[in-house]
């Protein structure tokens, strides 16, 4: 049964997917006509005395898929998914610019790396250079550097400061 894929009904949307099954669930709705991404990173995974490079997922566990709403149920009667994201319930579609934004890099010869999301107005915590191991919130992000506010809350007094996106990590 070939599901109807146009592009003007047509969404992404994420499916979460059984630990390490994500390769093998992504070929179930390819085999029904519907496109699938699946972010690969390639890393050089170390033994005893042996190396080899390996391929694995950018995102572990999540699939992406590009459905009308209308087949999202048809398509998934496999036991390695788990669910649809989205909404109280309710599948949640990605907007093109995001799963752009990440299908550029992934089609190019870039070097990238997943990174932890982080939020405006989240606590964070430095781990390189200087400030290692003050604890602060994200005041703004901008492409390679955050600026990060570190706070006397006692005093009401505060100072921002501007840090590698490479040296923090969400609390």
């Amino acid at each position: 049964m070939r599901l109807n894929t146009n592009s003007e009904s047509s969404n992404w949307y994420a499916v979460y997917t059984k630990s390490r099954h994500e390769k093998r669930t992504r070929l179930f709705p390819t085999r029904r006509g519907v496109t699938t991404f699946l972010p690969i990173r390639n890393v050089l995974s170390r033994w005893k005395v042996r190396r080899k490079l390996i391929s694995l997922p950018l995102f572990p566990t999540y699939i992406f898929v590009h459905i009308g709403l209308q087949d999202l149920p048809g398509v998934f009667y496999s036991k390695d998914v788990s669910k649809i994201i989205g909404i109280n319930g309710k599948p949640y579609s990605i907007t093109p610019k995001q799963t752009e934004s990440i299908m550029r890099p992934v089609n190019s010869d870039l070097r990238y790396d997943p990174h932890p999301y982080i939020d405006i107005g989240q606590k964070v915590v430095i781990r390189n250079g200087p400030l290692q191991s003050v604890v602060g919130k994200i005041l703004d992000k901008r492409s390679s550097k955050h600026i990060v506010i570190l706070a006397v809350d006692l005093i009401k007094r505060a100072v921002s400061v501007e840090v590698n996106i490479e040296d923090i990590e969400p609390l």
